[in-house]
């Protein structure tokens, strides 16, 4: 370790890149860990699935495209968030030794996609609910907004 307070140099040799990635690679099978991440076309079947929902939610509460100018960009916003949530909660760390990794036993892939879509389902149905509880509030919200646009972005008035 190198003394930087007193310009007294170096106290200890600094490690090669090989001797840290050896000390890492003993450390494995107790500090590895798979993370399952969702790419591509799953994220976006997840945002559409919630701009889906929202919509539909927003209907029930009697509040429509035509209006509200702001409404499709709260859907979308509010769409990639609840997909976000998911998304983070279904990165899965599952903790794998190395050995763990190179001898499986038993279906691991089949347990992991078992374990994977009850993780979807179940961070999908709280996000859905979190949504619900607090949608009551949003036409209030919607109208506000718009009453504090400028003059020149807002809808006429009949």
């Amino acid at each position: 370790m190198t003394d930087l307070t007193s310009g007294g140099g170096a106290k200890k040799a600094v490690a090669s890149a090989a001797e840290v990635a050896s000390k890492i690679i003993d450390r494995a099978d107790r500090d590895v860990a798979l993370v399952v991440q969702l790419v591509g076309e799953s994220q976006y079947l997840l945002v559409r699935h919630f701009e889906t929902f929202i919509e539909g939610e927003l209907a029930r509460r009697g509040i429509v495209y035509g209006d509200h100018l702001l409404l499709r960009p709260l859907v979308e916003t509010h769409g990639r968030e609840l997909a976000e949530f998911v998304l983070s909660g279904v990165a899965i760390h599952h903790r794998f030794g190395l050995s763990a990794l190179e001898k499986p036993e038993g279906d691991p892939l089949r347990l992991l996609r078992s374990d994977l879509w009850d993780s979807i389902r179940s961070h999908t149905e709280d996000a859905e609910r979190h949504f619900v509880s607090e949608a009551g509030g949003l036409p209030k919200i919607i109208t506000e907004v718009e009453q504090n646009l400028p003059k020149m972005v807002r809808r006429p008035t009949e």
